[in-house]
């Protein structure tokens, strides 16, 4: 095993093309640093320098060996300073899983704030219904989730990041296509797609609550928003959906408010409570700041 004090020794000789000089810089003798090189070449088996002439050279290998050397002793002296950044979580990474219906609405700013503030914090990301990040959570394949409501508060710590009315999407044909405001009332006789009650489970039960004096029909449950889009585009039905989903600018399809619902989707930024990655601390206390839209 090569040890630092030897490749620092040969870097010395190899800059100074003398032992005598490399050794005043090292703030040693020269025999003991004659000693230290003859063991390094032993150590890996070739000749690192000519000795035949007065001035001391490198042989080709040990020209090949001093760029390896070098390398090696940049990433010695900076392993302490990055093991300090890491422990107080000024870097790091943190593994952040988002529902799609997120990514529209908060996972954007999010981001660039993030950049802008923490910028040497890495996030990597992973797209996941809400069942399977808090899942992932518990084993420690993420750090953060983006989920909504519905997670064990005793298990998870949690900040409320998002809030957004919710909106009734309809073919533009539709007879609803051109009003301002639509009454909930105005979706009784309406075929309406609704999420399905295993993986979207938190939507499933908002709009029974959001429809619970409607009477309507329904053939599909879906569990993601961009899929019930492209049904409702389809002429399959109709769907109430969170605001941001609008900013995907769907062809065909209008976005309009409903009169007579005060229920919200919202979302939570979540994580275990025995979290240990110093980042993730940052990460969390950088929640609070991050600009509305």
């Amino acid at each position: 095993m090569l040890s630092l004090e030897q490749v620092r020794g040969f870097v010395a000789v190899a800059e100074e093309c003398s032992f005598r000089r490399a050794a005043e810089r090292l703030r040693m003798t020269q025999p003991p640093l004659s000693r230290q090189i003859q063991k390094l070449e032993r150590d890996i088996g070739v000749v690192l320098f000519d000795r035949s002439q007065r001035r001391v050279t490198l042989t080709p290998a040990g020209a090949a060996f001093l760029v390896e050397a070098r390398r090696l002793l940049a990433l010695a002296d900076a392993a302490p300073s990055m093991a300090r950044l890491v422990a107080t979580g000024h870097t790091g990474t943190v593994r952040v899983g988002f529902t799609a219906a997120s990514g529209f609405a908060f996972l954007g700013r999010f981001l660039n704030h993030l950049e802008q503030t923490l910028p040497d914090i890495e996030l990597v990301l992973s797209e996941q219904v809400s069942a399977d990040q808090l899942e992932d959570l518990r084993s420690g394949k993420l750090d953060l989730a983006l989920v909504r409501p519905m997670f064990d508060r005793t298990e998870f710590d949690s900040r409320l990041v998002h809030s957004e009315p919710l909106v009734l999407v309809v073919p533009k044909d539709h007879r609803l296509a051109d009003e301002k405001r639509v009454p909930i009332e105005a979706l009784s006789g309406e075929n309406l797609l609704v999420f399905a009650p295993g993986p979207a489970h938190y939507f499933a039960e908002l709009l029974q609550r959001v429809l619970a004096r409607v009477h309507y029909t329904s053939t599909h449950q879906i569990a993601q928003v961009h899929t019930m889009l492209a049904l409702v585009a389809a002429g399959r039905g109709l769907a109430i959906v969170p605001g941001s989903t609008a900013q995907l600018r769907p062809d065909g399809l209008r976005f309009r408010p409903l009169d007579g619902v005060t229920e919200q989707a919202v979302l939570y930024a979540v994580w275990r409570r025995e979290q240990v990655n110093p980042a993730l601390r940052r990460v969390v206390g950088l929640l609070a700041t991050v600009p509305p839209d």
